[in-house]
């Protein structure tokens, strides 16, 4: 299994050179549409994409603010970023969605009480996908539009399921052993 948190900050670094807050800045502002990755993550694999000759670090200072760190990918790290892009795209994964585990379990519970938990995460999950609607589009670079595409479609192959699966906990359809 590869880090894609390597592949979005050399990423990052393809676009153009920056600092770190600018890197961080980018996060924060897409956190959860793009990457789960913390501040201090970014700082740390900035540090360890350093050491490993994938970015170049310089010091930069304008007028009487503190110096700051600014990145560049060299030409390993591009070669790198490439083949981690490669790799990444050609990929897939048996993943175990969250709360999957908790559905192989759930007729443990009472059914209204399993009902009530699912129109929980049904209405996160709706409102997950609003949220995501909402992010502008990315002119200069696609592949953060498809991404952002990918995840709504997931996500509403994922609220078509638990409004089915509501439904058929309600009218009886499905039951639970001992019903």
């Amino acid at each position: 299994m590869m880090d894609e948190r390597e592949l979005l900050v050399l990423g990052l670094l393809m676009v153009q050179s920056q600092h770190g807050y600018q890197i961080n800045d980018f996060i924060e502002k897409n956190m959860g549409r793009v990457s789960d990755m913390k501040k201090a993550t970014a700082y740390s694999l900035l540090k360890r994409l350093d050491k490993a000759g994938y970015v170049a670090v310089t010091v930069e200072q304008e007028g009487n603010r503190p110096p700051r760190q600014v990145y560049a990918i060299t030409a390993e790290g591009e070669a790198h970023f490439l083949a981690l892009l490669r790799k990444s795209l050609g990929a897939m994964e048996n993943l175990t969605p969250q709360g999957d585990i908790s559905i192989m379990f759930m007729d443990h519970l009472p059914v209204d009480e399993v009902i009530s938990q699912l129109e929980k995460r049904l209405s996160k999950v709706k409102d997950y996908i609003e949220t995501l609607r909402t992010v502008p589009p990315h002119c200069h670079n696609v592949g953060i539009d498809l991404s952002i595409k990918h995840r709504i479609t997931l996500l509403e192959c994922d609220e078509r399921w638990l409004n089915e699966t509501i439904a058929a906990l309600q009218d009886g359809t499905i039951r639970f052993d001992g019903q």
